[in-house]
């Protein structure tokens, strides 16, 4: 091992270290002796071998026969163990400007953050501000650096995607010799996670678009570049496509852009079997090569008897077979939600008070909103003590006799213990109009343990809602390993709704099994998981989610009056 890496190591040890609690003399031993090490002219391996090591100034007995160990194996016992003490993404926390160990281990410790994405939803919910050592600002600026380290990432929430996707078009837009454009891809079909950006573009001529597209402020290089299509990195990390295509193909480009691996392959295969070939020119006889005009993509569909099929569907899941049956479903729209459940307010970590947020749900058109604080259990959310909730709830019941066109509905999120019982006593739960059940710890439980946990707290009589069924982060921490097709299959039979909690880290439910509640019958309920006003935008990311799922308004309790969602419609 040279001398680099010994430094490395060195300097790795004292964080690690700094993170177990260690002594300070011990920790500042291993820093300076990776300094040393790193400013040495002479020899390493040749200093070991003669002993000369031990002799440097700042080098004692103990830290040189670490530097021989390392120098002489290339491993480290002592610095191994260390490590598998601790989560191999906490080191990612460091690259995070203004997180020192120190505050990585109050991080660690006291929230049990130990990755990036991990970080970024806590400052999303604002569990930073009361932290030791921390607060709004350093909240702040740990958000503002979390956001540059994620600009080299591959992949990206659907929010950042589409913001960035529509800042480029709309520029797209203004050249002169665009006749058309829009966007296409996984963009389009409503992914949770895009991987690029693809816009499509009508035009008789391309060069120019081109120019302007491989020269916005924007991008930071070009990976490739013609007269119909390029491709460019952008400094925020993302990758993005543009093809231009004449007025004639674009309905068929936009088809076959939009369309899942899968769903393109089916279709072409159906094409095919009628005699036809379809691509992104179009779709053409194959006996005499003559194109089949179409003016929409709804013209596309219907040359094989299809019903329209919307983006968000087109992934394989039975939507070409439902199309041609004429049983696609009408889905749900923003416009068809009536209230906001799962919102918290500064009794927990919210940062608004119950009546700031009651009026804006007002101003935005919502006939209630349902209050759910984090229980007790949650200390790190400042969860609510016994005392709080009567308080909370007396608040609320003030509220509502000022109101006479709107409701605040009395809620709680209320932790699932890894028993499965609830986060208080029978005489609070029976306080409540509704109650969020959740799972906020224990991620590791087995399969069988934590979907018996869940299946458990569905024998309350007042749990209303499962809150974000898989505990998942995305792109940062894979959900906890449960039977989701058990829990779906009870939840139907008690009653209890399924949350597809909109905040864009979760998205959980994830779409792809809202399909399965649907067809068992199953409610579910579009919630933001609101931690302040802005949040309640989520609502939209979150209908989006529900028609990639199939649902429409019969399938989302919070489409229904409010009397409907008390105790989850029991």
């Amino acid at each position: 091992m040279d001398k680099q890496k010994v430094a490395d190591v060195l300097n790795e040890l004292s964080i690690l270290l700094e993170l177990k609690g260690e002594n300070p003399f011990k920790i500042r031993a291993y820093q300076n002796g990776a300094r040393i090490i790193e400013r040495l002219d002479g020899d390493l391996k040749k200093m070991v071998e003669d002993g000369s090591i031990g002799k440097l100034k700042g080098i004692g007995k103990g830290l040189a026969e670490v530097i021989e160990e390392l120098v002489k194996t290339g491993s480290l016992l002592y610095f191994n163990e260390l490590k598998e003490e601790f989560p191999e993404t906490l080191f990612e926390l460091l690259d995070v400007p203004g997180l020192g160990p120190k505050r990585v281990k109050t991080l660690y410790n006291n929230l049990g953050i130990t990755s990036i994405g991990e970080l970024e939803y806590a400052c999303m919910e604002n569990r930073l501000i009361d932290l030791p050592g921390f607060g709004k600002k350093m909240q702040e600026n740990i958000l503002k650096g979390v956001e540059n380290l994620k600009s080299y990432r591959e992949k990206s929430l659907y929010p950042e995607s589409f913001a960035t996707a529509m800042n480029i078009l709309d520029r797209i837009k203004g050249h002169p010799d665009v006749l058309d454009a829009d966007i296409a891809g996984s963009l389009r079909r409503h992914k949770e996670i895009i991987g690029d950006i693809d816009i499509v573009v009508a035009a008789d001529k391309g060069e120019g678009i081109m120019d302007l597209f491989t020269e916005l402020e924007d991008v930071l290089d070009i990976i490739g570049k013609g007269d119909t299509k390029s491709a460019v990195r952008l400094k925020n990390g993302m990758t993005a496509d543009l093809r231009v295509v004449s007025p004639k193909e674009f309905p068929y480009a936009m088809n076959h852009f939009t369309g899942s691996k899968e769903h393109n392959t089916k279709m072409r295969h159906i094409a095919k079997k009628n005699g036809l070939k379809m691509n992104e020119y179009g779709v053409f006889n194959v006996e005499t090569g003559e194109l089949i005009p179409c003016e929409s993509e709804r013209d596309i569909y219907n040359i094989f008897n299809m019903d329209y099929i919307p983006p968000e569907l087109r992934e394989d899941m039975g939507e070409i077979e439902a199309a041609k049956k004429g049983n696609l479903p009408k889905l749900i729209a923003t416009k068809d939600i009536k209230g906001v459940m799962h919102v918290h307010s500064v009794y927990s970590d919210g940062l608004n008070t119950i009546k700031e947020l009651a009026d804006h749900a007002r101003e935005l058109g919502y006939s209630y909103i349902g209050i759910s604080d984090h229980s007790k259990s949650a200390y790190y959310a400042n969860g609510l003590k016994e005392d709080d909730v009567k308080a909370q709830i007396e608040e609320i019941d003030r509220l509502n006799e000022e109101y006479t066109d709107f409701k605040i509905l009395k809620g709680i999120e209320s932790d699932i213990l890894p028993d499965g019982s609830l986060d208080y006593d029978e005489d609070i739960l029976s306080l409540f109009d509704f109650i969020i059940a959740s799972v906020h710890s224990g991620f590791t439980m087995s399969r069988d343990d934590m979907t018996e946990r869940i299946l458990r707290a569905m024998d309350s009589p007042y749990v209303s809602i499962l809150g974000h069924l898989t505990g998942r982060l995305l792109l940062s921490r894979e959900g906890y390993d449960v039977d989701i097709e058990k829990i779906i299959e009870k939840a139907a039979r008690e009653n209890v709704a399924i949350e597809i909690n909109a905040n864009p880290y979760r998205l959980d439910l994830d779409w792809r099994w809202c399909k399965l509640a649907k067809d068992r019958g199953t409610k579910l309920v579009i919630c933001p998981d609101a931690h302040d006003l802005e949040n309640f935008d989520y609502i939209d990311l979150g209908v989006k989610i529900a028609r990639k799922g199939w649902l429409s308004r019969e399938d989302v309790l919070n489409c229904s009056d409010v009397w409907k969602l008390d105790r989850g419609g029991n």
